[in-house]
Parts: C-alpha cells; structure tokens; sequence
C-alpha cells in the first residue's frame, strides 16, 4: 500500500508540474521492467532500452548501477588519469573510462567530470587521498559555471553530494578527504535546482550522473545519446529521470562523448553503454577522460 500510494503521489507530481514531460512518461518509468543483473557484494546493474519513442516521445538508452551507500563490502573512490602532475605541466594525460578502471581493479565505473580535451586534466577542483590534483580559476565578475556549483565528496567511504557555488572558490573549504567538483546540480535535499537556459542544459546529450536515494542507494546513470535509436536527454529529462528514481540529491557529470559505463567482465571489454566519440551505436566509441567515479571491493 505504501509503494502504490508514493507511486501515485510521484504520478501526481509530475503530471502538474511538468513541463515537457507528461503523464504518459510517468507511466513508463514507473512501470518499467528494467533488465536486472546481479554484480555481487550488493551491486546491482541494470539497463533499459526504451524504443518506438516511448519515454520522452523519444528512443532512450539507459543504465544504471545501484548499491546501498552504507554497503560495507564495496568501495567508493574517484580515478584520475593523473596520479602525479609536476609543477608546470601543461600537458596532461587522459585515459578511457575501462582503461582507469582497470588500473584501479574496479568492479563498476563511470566517466567523471569535466576536463581539458586539449590539454587534459580535470577542468574543476579534484581532490584524492587528500591530494589536490586540478584547481579552478574563476572571473570575478561572472557566474560561477553551472559544472562549477557542486561536488560528490568520499571521506572513509562515506559519499554525498553537496551544493556550493554561493562564493568563489567555496570548495576549497570542504573537509573531505576526496572531493570531485561537477555540475549542473539537479536535485538537492528533494528540491528539483533551476536550470539555466542554454543549449547545454535545454538539448538532447548523452549524460552521466550520480544519485543518492531516499533510502540511502547510490546511483550511476549514464544515457546514450547521439543516435536514432538512442537520442540522449536534456538535462530536464535527466531530472525527470531522477525524480521518478526517487533521487533526493543528483547531480551531473561529464556528458556527451565521454559518457561511459564500464562492468567489470562484460563484454566489449567492459564497457556496457554505447559510447557516442566514434559516431557509430556501438561499445567501442569511448572517449579519453580526466578522472572516473568507480566502485571497488574492499
């Protein structure tokens, strides 16, 4: 009874306040029968394709990893392609999501956040273990970037998103031990976050993101993008999406070309989703990224 009447409420919710989602979508992703398969040591993954334009009046990809954050037999930490970048570098290396997981011995992972394509390294402030690896340099006089605005921190394994962006330079005062800086934030504290309006935000992309449930779960996402049978999400879907997860804090990371989930013994070497940076709906597209948010055994 208890699940029948939050479904309902969620049903009602969306149905008034949404936008370009309506009442049918809620439907779909209420009532989906995701493809479950069962990772071990509390990891589960799942994925769904929804086609003949069923969610959104479009064709979506989806996958999902889920565990309790409180699972004590897995693992939560940040990769970075960099483990050690001399003063004066200007060059920095990029690696595949698959390719940092493993080196890392992940058991799941996905692509982090944003970074240099030319250059390489982490656009936002990353910090691992302690060690600060990227910075951000800020103009005074402009807004702070919306992948500016929000972070997931670990700190004895304990993961959390967390809102800042009110002041320059507000991450530096987090105390955790690994800090990953990202955006747009999409939820917090249940509270759907006003988007800007841009092209960014109000197009189609694939996407990546992290959740956090009200029961205490984590989640991954990632959305394939980029192709007929796969169209990708605004970040408003991607909202949506969350919300009918029951996500209570989400927040975005690096999309488009770098959106990659990788499982540990799968095939295609692992990775799960279909990257889009070959331009083919295939798993052979990844991207080099700066940095991954992975799930390991302890």
């Amino acid at each position: 009874m208890k699940r029948f009447l939050m479904t309902a409420y969620l049903l009602t919710v969306f149905f008034v306040t949404s936008n370009a989602q309506n009442y049918a979508d809620s439907l779909m992703l209420s009532y989906v029968r995701w493809f479950p398969v069962d990772l071990g040591n509390g990891l589960l993954w799942k994925s769904y394709h929804f086609n003949q334009k069923e969610l959104f009046a479009s064709n979506q990809n989806i996958n999902i990893l889920q565990t309790k954050l409180s699972n004590k037999s897995l693992q939560f930490a940040f990769g970075s392609a960099d483990t050690y970048v001399p003063e004066g570098d200007t060059l920095r290396k990029l690696k595949p999501t698959s390719v940092l997981a493993l080196e890392n011995n992940a058991i799941a992972a996905v692509n982090g956040g944003f970074f240099n394509t030319k250059r390489g390294g982490a656009v936002d402030f990353i910090k691992i273990n302690k060690k600060i690896l990227d910075s951000a340099s800020y103009s005074p006089d402009r807004l702070i970037p919306e992948h500016s605005i929000a972070a997931i921190t670990i700190d004895e394994n304990n993961m959390k998103i967390v809102k800042g962006g009110a002041k320059l330079y507000w991450e530096k005062s987090l105390p955790e031990n690994s800090i990953l800086v990202t955006g747009p934030l999409l939820i917090h504290n249940n509270e759907v976050q006003e988007l800007r309006v841009n092209a960014f935000n109000d197009n189609r992309h694939p996407r990546t993101c992290a959740c956090i449930t009200n029961e205490d779960d984590l989640l991954l996402i990632t959305v394939d993008g980029r192709n007929a049978v796969a169209q990708g999400m605004t970040l408003h879907e991607l909202t949506f999406l969350t919300r009918m997860l029951n996500c209570k804090d989400a927040v975005n990371l690096d999309g488009g070309g770098s959106t990659t989930m990788y499982v540990k013994g799968q095939n295609e070497d692992g990775v799960v989703n279909y990257p889009c940076d070959n331009k083919q709906f295939d798993h052979r597209g990844e991207r080099a990224v700066s940095n991954v948010v992975m799930i390991l055994k302890k």
